[in-house]
């Protein structure tokens, strides 16, 4: 049973255009696709359509363009709580996806509506939640600074997916974040090394008070908090599509600590949805309910 913590995703909400191709394009080079598929997807839609399935109830924060219906209503088919989502005038977000013929992936985003945040409403979001309630955040949408600003100020739990990892979050202030949910490379950028045991090693050093997690893809995760330290295999499956792996294996996650279940079998959750989501195709819509975990 979910407790009565509030977790509030303030993130982007994409359109993904997704091109089958025998290989990634390189510079300079010019291919044919074979397929074209559109979804709902974006991290923050992803990541929200995850908690959501895995038992949390979840509240949204974010903004569409004119062609923002179909995100939308995947909010509301999701049970996503649509309360402080904005649509505006303009171009939603989108993504041009490339998915080789070995399952790998390549993005480009295009912000769109994702960065049209304001502080004004971001403040006024921010007046419905209180000390204790979990805020989730990632990196495609605009003031991410000042929403670390304005969450620590309240006293919220908040959660950083750095990704993309880019130059706006040099301007975060990574002391005031409480869990770091990264993969290998935005944690080698975040600390500074790249082989796993190191980055824990400095993220400990240099942030003593958070809970850090290391998705590592096909060899698992790692969980750090002070002393403990829980690994977890990943488990192997016909890996179709890694476009929402990460942002399945958040979701999972976030909904375990939102229920008080213990690390183990939260991390053993995380890695069954992230390999029962990279098993399908596409991004929100490859994302596993609780009740397929279970059977």
């Amino acid at each position: 049973m979910i407790n009565c913590m509030k977790i509030l995703n303030i993130g982007s909400l994409n359109i993904d255009y997704v091109y089958t191709v025998d290989h990634i394009v390189k510079e300079g080079e010019t291919i044919a696709s074979t397929r074209l598929e559109s979804y709902c997807g974006g991290k923050g839609l992803n990541q929200s359509i995850a908690l959501s399935r895995a038992g949390a109830k979840v509240y949204h924060m974010g903004i569409v363009g004119e062609d923002g219906e179909m995100l939308l209503e995947m909010c509301k088919n999701n049970d996503i709580d649509t309360s402080y989502l904005k649509q505006i005038e303009g171009k939603s977000g989108h993504a041009i996806i490339q998915v080789d013929k070995n399952a790998q992936n390549s993005i480009l985003l295009y912000p769109g509506s994702n960065r049209m945040f304001i502080r004004e409403y971001i403040d006024e979001v921010l007046k419905n939640f209180q000390k204790g309630d979990m805020l989730l955040l990632q990196n495609e949408i605009n003031l991410v600074d000042y929403i670390v600003e304005a969450a620590y100020l309240k006293g919220l739990t908040i959660v950083l997916n750095p990704s993309p990892y880019n130059e706006y979050m040099e301007s975060v202030d990574m002391s005031k974040i409480s869990i770091f949910l990264m993969n290998e490379v935005e944690a080698a950028q975040i600390a500074g090394a790249g082989n796993p045991n190191d980055v824990l090693t400095l993220m400990k050093e240099k942030y003593p008070d958070a809970k850090v997690v290391l998705t590592l893809g096909e060899k698992g995760s790692i969980y750090q908090y002070k002393d403990q330290v829980v690994c977890q295999d990943a488990i192997k499956v016909n890996v179709v599509d890694t476009t929402a792996a990460g942002d399945t294996f958040t979701g999972y996650f976030l909904a375990g600590l939102l229920a008080n279940k213990r690390m183990e079998q939260i991390l053993q959750e995380s890695a069954k949805a992230a390999a029962i989501a990279v098993s399908r195709k596409g991004a929100a819509v490859s994302i596993p309910y609780k009740s397929e975990l279970e059977s």
